[in-house]
């Protein structure tokens, strides 16, 4: 006791410059990306921001003296009936994708979790390869599958007795072009939205399904009281991600119809591409775009506090 009693006690250093330079070092390693992302993503934003509020066309991008002009194109646009039929298009193409993604990428995920580890492997090195196809090379794939005079699909449809598509121009007809870009849309989307379930679905407890199993719960109710109220934060995300996705979808649509044929497949961002390019009004297309994040921004932020709300309430 005495020698533990007489071991000198070592004072605390106070926290001098090297402890702040431990500190700050973090800080300045990532400030350099911090700054590159902030540039790459809120200069953009600005300077959109910026025109919208202008009078910006081709005379005034030459010469480099727009005038600000406040809210007036932002009344334009609103004052335009075609705008908001754009909008409903948009809001459709939207509702129409954004199920399908979840309800299939919903299926593959639950048949991911049954299969055994070889077809399983398969399935998702076919899921990955389609992710990592380029849109371009996706979007020129299906123009050659639904070409009118060689194209894959005419030729089997043809082959299987209906002989009204010999030579049927799918991107003549609207309702034709606009399903030809869900399915395109849909395609591409599935392999992100479905891995992403899986990953959750296999983080599920297995006692929670094999107890449902003894009490006789099948297939849906399983998935109903068990595996979508345990995830359902990761479906609201992934459905928040796939909203985002369709909505700006525009390389798609730009290159298999450029928002034709008329304007059945024309979107919020076909429709801005259009007006600022075409027209040469760059504050108009810089409105419609302002608007379109808006309207983007406040159906999330519903989605949120709703979801918010029932976390609260359970």
């Amino acid at each position: 006791m005495t020698l533990l009693a007489e071991r000198p006690v070592r004072a605390t250093a106070p926290a001098g410059p090297r402890r702040r330079k431990r500190v700050v070092l973090p800080y300045l390693l990532i400030a350099p990306t911090l700054l590159a992302t902030a540039y790459l993503l809120l200069y953009p934003l600005i300077r959109n921001v910026i025109i919208s509020l202008q009078e910006f066309g081709l005379p005034q991008l030459v010469r480099g003296d727009a005038e600000f002009v406040g809210l007036a194109n932002y009344a334009r646009v609103l004052a335009d009936p075609e705008f908001w039929g754009v909008v409903r298009r948009t809001l459709w193409f939207t509702a129409i994708n954004v199920v399908l993604i979840m309800v299939l990428s919903t299926l593959v995920a639950l048949l991911l979790v049954r299969l055994n580890k070889w077809l399983r492997l398969l399935v998702m090195g076919g899921l990955v390869l389609t992710w990592a196809t380029p849109i371009i090379a996706a979007t020129t794939v299906f123009q050659w599958l639904f070409q009118s005079r060689l194209g894959v699909v005419n030729w089997a449809l043809t082959a299987l007795g209906f002989e009204q598509y010999r030579g049927y121009t799918w991107f003549a007809d609207g309702e034709a072009t606009f399903g030809i870009l869900v399915t395109l849309i849909v395609w591409q989307s599935i392999p992100f939205a479905a891995l992403s379930l899986y990953a959750a679905m296999i983080t599920v407890p297995q006692e929670l399904y094999e107890a449902a199993r003894i009490d006789g719960a099948g297939a849906w109710r399983v998935f109903s009281t068990i595996t979508f109220p345990m995830l359902k934060a990761m479906f609201g995300l992934i459905t928040c991600l796939e909203v985002i996705w369709v909505v700006k979808a525009f390389v798609q649509i730009w290159v298999i119809s450029q928002g034709g044929p008329g304007q059945a497949t024309t979107t919020l961002p076909v429709y801005a591409f259009q007006v600022a390019q075409s027209l040469q009004r760059y504050d108009l297309g810089a409105a419609v775009s302002m608007l379109m994040v808006v309207l983007l921004v406040l159906a999330l932020l519903a989605y949120f506090r709703q979801l918010y709300r029932q976390e609260r309430e359970a």
